[in-house]
């Protein structure tokens, strides 16, 4: 924590206040991954709170004096109907609304003495440093002497060489389904890392070339691990070792050598090896031409109508409540940290952190066991230094502590609780027990409130989009089974779209009846989904090895999938009624 140990250096200690707040939410926003995809993971949350906290800085003037009460609850509403209506649009997006909200909240509740422009440069300062770590220190996972830089996307690449060879040994048992699920996780993990940010339009060094070079063969060798598991048969043990070696060759920067001659009985057998035969010309060749991984992004008009959509307006309804609310609760009992009340309830709305009920209990346990360690902390040591330390330690702890909502809501509320005291306030430890509990009722509340509108927006949303995807993937296969690279990136698309929907209805599942009953009828379409198009990628196995025609067993499980696709996504249409 340089900058709040500057700050408290130069006997500013409130000027490492709006510092260390934008250092905390860079490791909280940071995920494992190439150090290129962390600029936007959370250089652009930073710039949105940065732009909260600048808004916050201006809402107690906002309305007529006196009447903070009844303003600010309202205001802080409205920008949360935005926030949260922005934060349907992708993770990123997520971040970003999250951001700004909890940064307007502290803005406008927390007694700085610094104007707003300069708390905005703070937080942006904080956010930097951090940032500038992530980019510059070396990986702890590094296995090799290549480029230090390229440690994520390597890490990556290697991953989904890994979780072919799993999907394969899979092949024939009840853990196939989960084996293809994880394919399809790594795929998009290596996809977002070789796709993030960059100054020109392609890889310019030869060794993110290779990086780039090395996803691409992977994808053929997906696409025949992914038919052969369809066809439900145990493999030869040997088939794996190939896709290991490369994934270790991945890793470490070395040749592959020799590769086990692939069996080739069957089309997918034969898919198979021409896959490992392409991967080790790849990697041994080390090609020179840039391969672009990236999906083509959606531009403002469409992030704009997917904001403004079902799913955005439910979503932004709810924050817009908890956080009014919440504000409207806390400034009514007069309470001195109103702010973290409302603050609390923005960050046990997102859907991202788990199921809600599973959020809130986490939420609660944290804060006690948060609250504890620092009133402990308190009665033994005393002055800034120590503050400074509790806040640096946090820091640490937050990229250990993002993997349990619970453990990372313990550190976070030790180090927000060392930050208040070095902005001089008051000491609130139980204070800060009481308001979070609070928070956490509203929320509960305000989560299982019925809306009027169709039910469950956020899945059905997730599943059209996913049934759109499917379709468009199966009628390329159908029209054009010799184009490998247009079906490539179909197949990518499908798939992923299929994860996020099923992430979607495993999380909405996961909650409480009221909530899970309004989309237990997407689970058959993402069934038959899920069916469809590992089908179709056999179909496409098949048809490029040479086959004039679909074999009519093939056909017949197209149609009866197809059928059954549209008789559950109907029905789960017709669910939807006024509530």
């Amino acid at each position: 924590m340089l900058p709040l140990l500057l700050a408290v250096a130069a006997d500013r200690p409130t000027a490492g206040v709006p510092a260390a707040l934008g250092a905390m939410f860079a490791g909280i926003n940071d995920r494992p991954g190439g150090r290129r995809s962390s600029v936007s993971r959370v250089g652009v949350p930073a710039l949105a709170g940065a732009a909260g906290l600048l808004i916050g800085s201006l809402l107690p003037a906002a309305g007529p004096p006196g009447a903070a009460m009844l303003v600010l609850p309202v205001l802080l509403g409205v920008l949360g109907l935005l926030a949260g209506a922005l934060s349907s649009t992708g993770p990123v997006a997520s971040a970003c609304g999250t951001q700004l909200l909890v940064a307007a909240v502290v803005g406008a509740g927390m007694p700085l003495p610094e104007p707003g422009g300069e708390r905005a440069l703070l937080y942006l300062a904080g956010a930097g440093w951090a940032l500038v770590l992530r980019l510059v220190l070396p990986s702890r996972r590094r296995a090799s002497g290549g480029p230090y830089r390229y440690d994520g996307e390597r890490e990556a690449v290697a991953s989904v060489y890994g979780a072919v060879a799993g999907l394969l040994s899979a092949a024939g048992g009840t853990r196939a389904p989960a084996r293809r699920a994880a394919l399809t996780a790594a795929l998009d993990q290596a996809q977002d890392a070789l796709s993030g940010p960059r100054l020109r339009r392609y890889a310019s060094s030869a060794a993110e070339r290779r990086l780039h070079a090395q996803y691409a063969a992977a994808l053929p060798l997906a696409e025949a691990a992914t038919a052969l598991a369809w066809v439900g048969e145990p493999l030869p043990g040997r088939v794996t070792e190939g896709p290991l070696r490369l994934a270790h060759a991945v890793r470490t920067g070395s040749a592959c050598g020799p590769l086990p001659a692939p069996v080739r009985s069957g089309a997918g057998l034969r898919a198979l090896g021409d896959a490992l035969l392409a991967a080790a010309e790849a990697f041994d060749h080390r090609p020179g031409q840039s391969l672009r991984t990236a999906r083509g992004r959606p531009g403002l008009l469409t992030l704009l109508r997917r904001a403004f959509g079902p799913a955005g307006r439910e979503y932004g309804f709810r924050v817009a409540l908890c956080c009014g609310v919440s504000a409207a609760v806390a400034l009514g009992l007069d309470h001195e940290h109103w702010y973290w009340m409302p603050a609390t309830a923005v960050f046990l709305v997102k859907p991202d952190l788990g199921p809600l009920v599973s959020r809130v209990l986490s939420r609660a346990a944290g804060t006690v066991v948060g609250a504890a360690v620092f009133a402990g902390f308190v009665a033994l040591v005393a002055g800034p230094l120590p503050m400074v330390a509790a806040v640096a330690l946090c820091g640490a702890l937050i990229p250990v502590a993002t993997r349990h909502f619970a453990a990372q809501t313990a550190v976070v509320t030790v180090l927000v609780l060392s930050l208040v005291l070095l902005a001089g306030e008051p000491q609130a430890a139980w204070g800060r027990v009481v308001e979070s509990l609070t928070a956490c009722a509203i929320v509960l509340l305000v989560g299982h409130l019925p809306l009027p509108g169709q039910r469950g927006n956020r899945v059905r949303d997730a599943v059209d989009t996913a049934v759109a995807a499917a379709h468009r993937y199966l009628r390329h296969v159908l029209a054009h089974p010799q184009d490998g690279a247009g079906r490539g990136v179909l197949r990518r698309d499908a798939y992923r779209s299929l994860a996020v929907a099923r992430s979607a209805l495993d999380l909405s599942a996961a909650e409480l009846p009221p909530v899970a009953g309004r989309t237990a009828e997407f689970e058959e379409v993402a069934g038959a989904l899920e069916r469809l198009v590992d089908t179709t990628t056999a179909c496409a196995v098949h048809l490029h090895d040479g086959g004039a025609v679909l074999p009519p067993s093939h056909a017949e499980r197209i149609a009866e999938q197809l059928a059954a696709l549209d008789a559950a996504h109907r029905a789960s249409a017709r669910s939807g009624v006024l509530v």
